[in-house]
């Protein structure tokens, strides 16, 4: 069976810088766990980390933080659909909004819990996701400052999710601005203006990020080592908390091209190959991962010699060539993983999670 381990030890190295760079600027910080999917085994070591706040985008996983440490302060990191409110005020402290409707309801559910629930109004900032338009803003913040059993804590945006928009200072600053905009027109403190992530990281390295930014949310960068901004792991952190290992389940040279009329393969690709591979063999091996649990374009071999030759629903397909350093059947292929990766090789049920160090 395929499975991934979790560097906690790497993680701790991971966590302390960050920790340490963000206090070092006057920043709060949350972690971004949905990478985990509610993996209750990885949360538990994540959560013997000095955490104060961490945020999700599913309420279940957030029932399993709770669960785990109860005084840990939880953020609910999308819009909350009607039939999620319950739910989200039960087992989220704080949650991201950008409907008047739906921040009502939160209110109305809050009151029969008999809750404060914490709210931070998301701005739109040019990504196009979630976010009030800055036109509309003062409007939509007086609607809700008053309701009963809630409490705008700040501001938020989101970038580079969707259409890959990076922050900038201007972006930051026009954000920040919105926050003296408010607190000057209604004498409301908001103390949260969380317009960091991940790709905002680099802005503090080059100096470029606005004061007024106080917040962030961080996930890849905690786990993956990553400068989501230029796409490059940073060399201060470790970049291989998550490995991913394969089992060789069949080894045999075969020829490189196919034999028979080609039409389409299971996710609807044509294949061709070159006149000069016909006739040809190589060492291939087939491994027991497949599309299910990952799409091979998140995957890198460690052994840069080894190539995919194809991938179906259940097992990948690999090309050992000579097969130089001698793999055999029940041998494991060890694998790096991207953000995307990570994420769906640990939401599938199909591969082991397991913890190192």
């Amino acid at each position: 069976m395929a499975f991934v381990t979790f560097d906690i030890k790497k993680l701790k190295l991971n966590f302390d810088y960050l920790n340490n760079l963000f206090a070092e600027h006057n920043i709060k910080w949350s972690i971004v766990t949905k990478v985990l999917s509610g993996n209750k085994m990885f949360l538990t070591e994540l959560l013997k980390l000095d955490i104060n706040q961490v945020c999700d985008s599913r309420v279940t996983n957030l029932k399993t933080i709770k669960a785990i440490k109860p005084e840990v302060e939880t953020i609910y990191i999308k819009p909350p659909a009607k039939r999620s409110i319950a739910g989200v005020v039960k087992y989220a402290d704080i949650s991201l909004n950008t409907e008047l409707e739906t921040i009502k309801m939160l209110s109305e559910e809050a009151q029969k819990q008999n809750k404060i629930h914490k709210i931070i109004i998301m701005l739109e900032l040019g990504e196009l996701r979630e976010g009030v338009k800055s036109e509309d803003f003062v409007d939509f913040y007086e609607s809700v400052f008053n309701l009963k059993n809630i409490e705008v804590i700040g501001l938020g945006a989101n970038l580079n999710c969707l259409y890959g928009v990076l922050p900038n200072r201007d972006k930051l600053l026009n954000l920040s601005l919105y926050q003296q905009i408010i607190e000057a027109k209604f004498n409301k403190k908001l103390p949260y203006v969380s317009g960091g992530s991940s790709v905002t990281i680099p802005l503090i390295f080059q100096k470029l990020l606005p004061e007024g930014i106080n917040h962030f949310r961080v996930g890849e960068t905690l786990f993956l080592g990553t400068d989501v901004y230029n796409d490059v792991p940073l060399e201060q952190m470790s970049n291989n908390i998550f490995m991913l290992y394969s089992e060789i389940i069949e080894l045999i040279e075969k020829p490189i091209v196919p034999e028979g009329s080609l039409g389409t393969n299971l996710e609807g690709d044509t294949f061709t190959f070159e006149t000069e591979d016909i006739g040809q063999t190589s060492i291939r091996a087939i491994i027991d991962i497949g599309l299910l649990d990952v799409e091979i374009k998140h995957l890198e071999f460690v052994d840069k010699e080894i190539t995919i030759a194809g991938a179906s629903s259940d097992v990948i397909v690999i090309d050992l060539g000579e097969n130089k350093k001698g793999y055999k059947v029940g041998d494991l292929i060890e694998f790096k993983l991207d953000y995307m990766g990570t994420l769906r090789i640990i939401n599938s049920k199909y591969v082991d999670k397991r913890i190192k160090n």
